[in-house]
Formats: structure tokens, C-alpha cells, sequence
């Protein structure tokens, strides 16, 4: 289980406009922000991280959407921020349900939003406390 990731972006004043905006339709938003770092996440948790610097590659980076209109939603939000159009909302042939959207924001890095279809959940959430 991966807790947070991060990458470096050539301007952060740029990525985190576009941030902001691409990733409202998915609940997150701007957490932490100290010097050149950015930290966005939803429900009080950071994590995804920016932080100025030389990108050495480019990445790919997935996040999941509670449905179709969301993915709708996090692609024209995303396009509207200044991304570059990487693949319009719609079905893939990952696996049956898949429904994506891809943006290359602006330092090329592809984002994704994915809805997988109805699920089930074994549980709402984990809570996790310190011993």
C-alpha cells in the first residue's frame, strides 16, 4: 500500500494552479505548503507531493474517482487548468469497468483519473493508531 508519492516540477507556482484545479472533482486539495513543497490530499492527509526541482522523467500518476462523471469532471477541470489533452474520458481495455481519462500537466507528466466500475469494499476505511 503506498501511503504518498511525489515528483519534481520545473515551477511550482504553475503546478500548483494546476493542481488545484485538476484535482477538486476528486476531493483533494492543497494541505501543506512550506518553501518550494506542496502537499495535497482529502480528508486531512497529504499524499501527493510536489517540490521544485530538474525533472529527471516523466511520470505516471493514477487517481482513483468515485464514477464516470468524475473522471469527466477531474479531465475537463484539468484541460481548463492548462493540460494538455493525453486521452478523452472513456472505457479502456485494462480490464472490464475501466474508465479513465488522461491529462499531461505542465511538465508532461501523465495524470489519470480511473473509475473501475462498481465495487464492493470489505471495509469503509482503516484506521490506523499509534501503540
Amino acid at each position: 500500500m503506498i501511503d504518498h508519492t511525489g515528483f519534481l516540477v520545473t515551477d511550482t507556482a504553475r503546478s500548483t494552479e494546476f493542481y488545484t484545479k485538476a484535482l477538486a472533482p476528486l476531493g483533494y486539495e492543497l494541505l501543506k505548503s512550506f518553501g518550494p513543497v506542496r502537499g495535497f490530499g482529502e480528508k486531512g492527509h497529504a499524499d501527493f507531493w510536489l517540490n521544485e526541482g530538474t525533472p529527471t522523467d516523466k511520470v505516471h500518476l493514477g487517481f482513483r474517482a468515485a464514477s464516470r462523471a468524475t473522471v469527466k469532471a477531474f479531465y475537463e477541470a484539468a484541460i481548463a487548468a492548462g493540460g494538455t489533452d493525453n486521452g478523452a474520458p472513456g472505457p479502456r481495455d485494462y480490464h472490464p469497468g475501466y474508465y479513465g481519462a488522461f491529462v499531461l500537466d505542465p511538465d508532461g507528466n501523465n495524470v489519470e483519473a480511473v473509475w473501475h466500475g462498481p465495487t464492493r469494499r470489505s471495509a469503509d476505511s482503516v484506521r490506523i493508531e499509534r501503540e
